[in-house]
């Protein structure tokens, strides 16, 4: 893997592609999360891109509004390779960049995504109402 990049409009239809495949979490609704979203969040330079020999193989994206993690997925062709783990590093740092020094995110139970939330020191908030798994990491 190279060092993450910043995603460029060109990247968005591999990132929805990505989300899509995805195993775990699943998006309910996936109408939920428009081209709109993915555009915002690109033209503000808030995706990171993992990639693998030339492919994008992961991304991830903080919400500086709220400190909340707005994405972290990997396609499933590359999932254990730790892109994960080294772009959620790279959006704690734009989120503590941002002035949050509490971030937020949550995820389904049970799944390796909560592990590895764990894992990296992510402490657990319980349910939420929609069954999803709260997370709080204080940077």
């Amino acid at each position: 893997m190279t060092e993450p990049r910043r995603a460029t409009p060109d990247d968005i239809d591999q990132l929805i592609r990505i989300r899509g495949a995805v195993r775990e979490n699943r998006l309910r609704d996936p109408a939920s999360v428009t081209r709109e979203d993915y555009d915002w969040f690109v033209s503000r330079n808030l995706v990171w891109l993992a990639e693998v020999d030339g492919q994008i193989a992961g991304f991830a994206a903080g919400d500086p509004r709220d400190g909340t993690i707005w994405a972290l997925f990997v396609d499933p062709d590359f999932e254990g390779a730790g892109l994960g783990k080294r772009l959620l590093v790279k959006v704690c740092e734009d989120m503590k960049a941002a002035g949050h020094a509490m971030l937020r995110l949550s995820t389904d139970p049970g799944t390796r995504a909560a592990r590895l939330y764990a894992g990296l020191g992510w402490e657990a908030q319980g349910l939420q109402p929609d069954g999803e798994m709260g997370f709080l990491l204080r940077l």
